[in-house]
């Protein structure tokens, strides 16, 4: 939460270049929770598993959704000061 408030003025969405895997998400609206991993799990048609490769766009966020050797998972929200 540290973090997302850090971006609350400039309303930017930048990886904290931590040692952990991110997904980041915005929205002009309300984006819930759910409506985030919504967004990152509709990559999965985007990825391979035999080659395990991305094929025909972007599945990064999917494959971190998945990772086996996940954990732990951490939510942070903000509404940018310019409304976003």
């Amino acid at each position: 939460q540290n973090y997302a408030n850090q971006h609350k003025g400039d309303c930017r969405l930048v990886h904290s270049g931590g040692p952990y895997g991110e997904n980041l998400a915005g929205s002009t609206g309300d984006l819930t929770g759910t409506a985030a991993v919504n967004l990152w799990v509709a990559e999965k048609s985007k990825y391979n598993y035999n080659s395990n490769s991305c094929v025909g766009g972007v599945c990064g966020h999917y494959t971190q959704v998945v990772w086996r050797n996940s954990v732990r998972l951490g939510c942070a929200k903000v509404r940018c000061n310019n409304g976003g």
